[in-house]
């Protein structure tokens, strides 16, 4: 299992500490999992997860065995006991012999405010996930990404697919913006994520034309700006593709996106309590 950050966690509904061994359970049977960002010590954008996480089921004929009132207490619970109110929760359902359920707090990296000023660094990898549309771990995947993410010096790789096509980021979803037009790749050629429906809904608020485009790689230079979304780096701009660049962190309709999503964060956050679902 990766490295988590606070003293406890869970297994099955057992606090257990995290000085005490637990078998990687990412290398037997499947699993499916989601990355919730906790913030006031509550789960932003709840619900679209727990609708994820079905989705990924149906997609892989598994079924999760709890609730979506049980998963929210063992949030509660996992916030609680380790008295952390900010950061990433990694909760995984895992279909082995022995099915389990495992949370924690995993290790995460929020970018300082300059890289929302200046954008970051990314690269191509040529390569697609297996069921794309599903939040299914894929260790093998992911190292081979991570390493040439390291090798370049980047903050992350946009995917091309075997037709040449742009797909989605390795841990996030890419959005291009031409003139007031925002593109992204087709849903079915992704993962669904939760930022990424939450910034659809808020560029089609803004009158913004929102269009699910195939796009090939080597088109990339014709739009205005390029932008990364996810749990963890929110809207975050590109500055640079390789050895193509862009002025992302200065586009205006990027701007009201980013300004406008940050909203909806507080908004979601003020109005929850676990109480509800």
């Amino acid at each position: 299992m990766e490295q988590y950050s606070n003293k406890f966690f869970l297994y099955n509904d057992e606090i257990k500490n995290k000085g005490e061994s637990l078998e990687d359970i990412s290398y037997k049977g499947k699993s499916i999992y989601e990355v919730i960002r906790i913030i006031d010590g509550k789960p932003l954008f709840l619900e679209p997860h727990l609708k994820r996480m079905e989705n990924s089921c149906k997609i892989t004929g598994l079924k999760i065995w709890l609730t979506g009132d049980e998963i929210k207490n063992r949030i509660k619970k996992l916030v609680e006991v380790n008295k952390a109110y900010i950061g990433n929760i990694k909760i995984i359902f895992n279909f082995s012999r022995e099915n389990v359920f495992v949370a924690y707090f995993s290790k995460h990296f929020y970018p300082p405010l300059k890289y929302y000023k200046t954008g970051v660094d990314t690269i191509f990898f040529h390569g697609e996930r297996e069921d794309p549309n599903a939040k299914v771990i894929n260790t093998a995947f992911r190292e081979k990404v991570n390493e040439k993410i390291k090798e370049n010096n980047v903050f992350e790789a946009i995917l091309v697919d075997n037709e040449g096509n742009i797909t989605e980021g390795s841990k996030s979803n890419i959005f291009m913006i031409k003139g007031e037009k925002v593109i992204t790749a087709p849903v079915g050629d992704v993962l669904p994520g939760v930022t990424r429906d939450v910034i659809i809904k808020i560029c089609k608020d803004m009158g913004l034309e929102v269009e699910e485009e195939k796009i090939n790689y080597k088109q990339i230079e014709r739009f205005d700006a390029l932008f990364i979304s996810g749990t963890s780096p929110k809207v975050l701009p590109i500055k640079r593709v390789e050895n193509i660049a862009f002025h992302s962190p200065e586009n205006k309709a990027l701007i009201s996106i980013m300004n406008a999503y940050d909203h909806e964060m507080e908004k979601d956050i003020k109005s929850f309590t676990y109480s509800e679902i």
